[in-house]
């Protein structure tokens, strides 16, 4: 029979290590020593160089943490590593004090970065965003946005150009009426697009994807002030959407495919999503009834490589003059990635905490669900769910579904669950 009855906790947030250090009777003073202490952190940095890297392991070391780098340092047989450091927040306190004070300007940027990193990964700064007459607090719940495809070709089969219908005042009533549908199920952004950004999809042109979006943007901004969001990466698009009362544009190529789309952003004023993609029609191939998807794309270090690409594509755009608080990241879920990267990335999403930006993922009806299950586009509702669940988990601040009433239903469940974790501070932020 246990005498002790011995348990592991999980403590995912300050606030929950210092409660239970309050449940044993702690001295308030104690816990505010040791609550850093109890908190454990696993960092990678690459390419550091050989004298760095000899520094850092041993401050981490005399400061209660471990390092892990290359043997090859001991030989000469690299010029840089890459380096594991393992540690409590105080030692990694204690440990970027240090590093600021060396002379080596290595140094003193890794521990910049470090800081800055771990900053954002324990202390929820996030800033609120405004989009369009709405306040959103990232952090504070999980936000839903509702997918409206305004083209004849979606891979989710929800395409609302549909044989026989060539009115687009019609298309454009339907897309309204099923927008509104999204807002009074919960949905707190729209979603329009007007072209299909499936692996193997043929690209419009940017007068019919105008014509597919204006008309639906026009009639939904008259009937309601919920935020809408167009989704294209041609300014021209982007343009004629914002003047119709798109308030945020989401962009699959992160402002890289027009030249004239970051400067539009910035002088809009207006969020913009940024989303991980490195599709190439080459990687992409087609079942009938699976759909498209990605096979054979190749990453050096999959997590490495999509937090790179997506700081790049932050500077960038930070540098155009786009506000870094207007500013939402998004992986790229079934964007130039096999089953099992998309799978990985977003088991691993948390690891994006680090870039201090609220984070966007639209897993929804999407081919990888299809290989697990084996089923087509229009029987993943329950994949696309337990996808959903797992991202917020993870971190994720908006969840782009086509399902809304069953995502809204799911984003307060897990909410509610997590609420420790995702409420700043403990304070009570489920939402009513």
């Amino acid at each position: 029979m246990s005498r002790y009855n011995v348990r592991l906790l999980r403590c995912d947030s300050e606030e929950a290590l210092r409660e239970e250090m309050q449940s044993v009777g702690a001295d308030p003073r104690g816990i505010a020593i040791m609550a850093p202490k109890g908190k454990f952190h696993l960092l990678k940095v690459e390419k550091v160089s050989f004298a760095a890297a000899s520094i850092l392991k041993q401050e981490m070391l005399s400061k209660g943490g471990e390092a892990t780098l290359s043997g090859e340092i001991y030989f000469g047989g690299e010029r840089t590593t890459d380096v594991l450091l393992m540690g409590s927040e105080r030692t990694f306190e204690r440990v970027i004090k240090v590093l600021h004070s060396q002379p080596l300007l290595s140094l003193q940027q890794l521990a910049e970065e470090l800081a800055t990193a771990l900053r954002y990964v324990t202390q929820h700064e996030f800033t609120t965003c405004r989009i369009g007459n709405r306040e959103f607090r990232w952090g504070e719940r999980t936000y839903i946005m509702g997918i409206i495809n305004a083209t004849p070709d979606s891979f989710s089969g929800d395409g609302l150009f549909k044989p026989g219908i060539a009115d687009r005042e019609l298309v454009a009533q339907s897309a309204v009426e099923l927008a509104l549908t999204f807002l009074e199920q919960g949905a707190d952004i729209i979603d329009v697009g007007g072209e299909s950004t499936r692996p193997g999809s043929t690209p419009v042109d940017p007068e019919t994807e105008r014509d597919r979006v204006v008309p639906v943007i026009k009639r939904l901004r008259q009937v309601t002030d919920a935020p809408i969001s167009i989704d294209t990466y041609k300014a021209s698009v982007a343009r004629a959407a914002l003047d119709a009362g798109a308030d945020m544009v989401n962009d699959v190529w992160a402002l890289q495919m027009d030249p004239d789309m970051a400067p539009l952003v910035a002088e809009r004023g207006v969020p913009v999503v940024l989303m991980h993609n490195r599709s190439k029609p080459k990687d992409a191939v087609q079942e009938e009834r699976l759909g498209g998807h990605y096979v054979g794309v190749h990453y050096d270090d999959l997590l490495a490589d999509v937090l790179r690409d997506l700081r790049g594509q932050v500077d960038r755009a930070i540098e155009a003059g786009i506000g870094r608080e207007r500013i939402i990241v998004d992986p790229g879920i079934g964007f130039g990635k096999t089953v099992e990267q998309n799978l990985r990335l977003l088991n691993h999403l948390d690891e994006l905490r680090v870039l201090g930006l609220p984070i966007l993922v639209g897993p929804s009806r999407k081919s990888f669900i299809g290989h697990v299950l084996d089923l087509p586009p229009e029987d993943r509702l329950e994949g696309t769910m337990a996808a959903v669940a797992i991202s917020i988990l993870r971190g994720a601040d908006i969840v782009r579904v086509h399902d809304v009433r069953a995502a809204v239903r799911v984003a307060r469940m897990t909410d509610a669950i997590l609420k420790e974790r995702r409420s700043p501070l403990g304070a009570e932020n489920s939402r009513s």
